[in-house]
């Protein structure tokens, strides 16, 4: 079961002024409107006396907030040793947010010995299941989908698909490969497949490696506006004769060619195969859609530094997308810096009315999200 982060209390705006932040992120409940990635700074933000914070409900919301920071500066002995001394003492009354933070640092920190030596108190407190044991302190092999994102087209393609269209042609530029899913298309009417054409003609100008799957679907609803001897619907011929490419039927290609070199009395495009390659068919986006989600996003090891590039692929990610989930379950730590970058990233999300949901979040990263004002922009879930 995923736990949200409302449980803590979130701190003041009062509670956060530091040197070099004058006023912390998403404070007095307004996200900023038109944030900039890297817009704000937090290089300045020391280790030790970073945070002020006045203590919750529980009485140690102090050492929640100090154990998120020295976390995420890399001081991981110094948090157990923090979060410990409050488990030993007799006096203090430990929350559930406490008591995840702490086991989910055994589990980032490898400690399984002690982690199962907590765990059983965990159940006694609790009366419920305990987290289950897993490593993760071993960094997770790169992803297959990393190298390229897949797309999936709408079932309808028509005017109203056009600015989906237009971003496709962004993340081409930007990341010089793209793969496009055809699967789920119904339909196409003359302003979608004008549209369509226009968006491949630009790809190829782009020199985009651009890989399409389904291709054959596409090329099977636009066959009853092609009739040779008809010179009517162009943008039909010329978008069939290009998405064949991507079927690998050279000889229906090179029947219809010549259709169309007799019906308008030109020279037809010329054929070149652009199947997708050995390994790269559709089974494998199947693969990667059932094991992943089509619409979700990952991170993982660990972001840190002003200028992420994970963060910079979530924005180009999210583009064409209104609902975005990031799957965290890999994802160890996040430092100020990063933070403050996500935060902004996800305020400009947030402006343009997109939705982002990060999920299995580990305890020690979702405190500092809490601390960053990062669970007012996002929906934060924490792992089990």
């Amino acid at each position: 079961m995923p736990f949200n982060l409302n449980p803590f209390k979130k701190p003041s705006q009062s509670q956060l002024s530091q040197p070099g932040l004058s006023q912390p992120p998403g404070t007095g409940g307004n996200a900023p409107q038109k944030p900039e990635l890297s817009g704000l700074d937090f290089s300045n933000i020391s280790q030790q006396g970073a945070i002020e914070v006045t203590e919750i409900a529980t009485g140690i919301g102090v050492v929640y907030e100090e154990a998120a920071v020295l976390y995420a500066n890399g001081n991981d002995r110094d948090a157990e040793q923090l979060l410990t001394a409050v488990f030993d003492d007799p006096t203090a009354t430990v929350g559930e947010g406490l008591w995840m933070m702490l086991l989910d640092l055994y589990r980032l920190t490898g400690q399984r010995e002690r982690f199962d030596a907590r765990v059983i108190d965990y159940a006694r407190r609790f009366e419920r299941s305990p987290p289950a044991w897993e490593d993760l302190s071993v960094q997770p092999a790169k992803r297959r989908t990393e190298t390229a994102a897949l797309i999936n087209l709408p079932a309808a393609l028509t005017a109203q698909t056009a600015q989906q269209l237009q971003q496709l042609c962004v993340i081409g530029r930007k990341s010089g490969t793209l793969r496009v899913d055809l699967g789920r298309v119904r339909s196409i009417d003359d302003q979608g497949c004008a549209l369509l054409r226009q968006t491949l003609a630009q790809l190829t100008t782009d020199r985009v490696k651009l890989t399409i799957f389904n291709a054959s679907r596409l090329v099977d609803l636009l066959s009853p506006k092609v009739k040779p001897g008809q010179a009517e619907n162009r943008d039909y011929w010329m978008l069939m004769l290009e998405v064949l490419k991507y079927t690998g039927e050279s000889s229906r290609f090179e029947d219809l060619a010549v259709d169309y070199a007799v019906t308008f009395e030109e020279s037809p495009p010329s054929w070149e195969s652009k199947q997708p390659p050995p390994g790269e068919d559709r089974s494998a986006a199947d693969e990667d859609s059932r094991e992943h989600g089509e619409e979700e996003f990952f991170f993982d090891g660990e972001l840190t530094g002003s200028s992420s590039e994970a963060i910079r692929k979530l924005d180009e990610f999210a583009a064409a997308r209104q609902a975005i989930t990031v799957d965290c379950g890999q994802l160890r730590r996040v430092d100020f810096v990063a933070a403050g970058t996500l935060f902004n990233a996800l305020a400009s999300l947030q402006a343009r009315g997109k939705i982002v949901q990060l999920n299995r979040v580990n305890a020690m990263v979702g405190a500092l999200m809490r601390v960053m004002s990062i669970d007012q922009v996002a929906q934060v879930m924490l792992r089990g």
